[in-house]
């Protein structure tokens, strides 16, 4: 029975952990000015640290476009380095329709905690 109760008390514990260190999804809601659609996002993960230290604001970034669609690089032009980082990472895994060059496109990324 005591063995019993320690799995259920050591189970709980870790399902505890498992919410408390998870990151957590922002209502970030994004802003493209430029020539391509985009034609596949990745929402921005709001960071566990942002949200406790009620950090909140937008992120711009110019995204360099290569001709297929994916990005080739982005240039952070303002923003809590925080959030930058998170929207950074969201949309290196974003792509956008093919066009014959490749394009700047300005992006901002807008941070709220829920």
């Amino acid at each position: 029975m005591k063995t019993l109760m320690r799995q259920g008390t050591v189970g709980a514990l870790f399902l505890a952990a498992a919410f408390l260190f998870a990151p957590i999804h922002s209502s970030a809601q994004d802003s493209v000015e430029g020539t391509r659609k985009v034609v596949s996002r990745i929402a921005p993960v709001y960071p566990t640290l942002a949200r406790s230290m009620s950090i909140r604001g937008n992120v711009k970034l110019d995204v360099m476009v290569s001709p297929n669609g994916t990005v080739k690089s982005i240039d952070i032009k303002g923003g809590h380095p925080i959030l930058a980082q998170a929207a950074q990472k969201a949309v290196y895994g974003w792509k956008w329709e093919p066009a014959p060059h490749e394009t700047v496109e300005l992006l901002e990324i807008k941070f709220n905690p829920e």
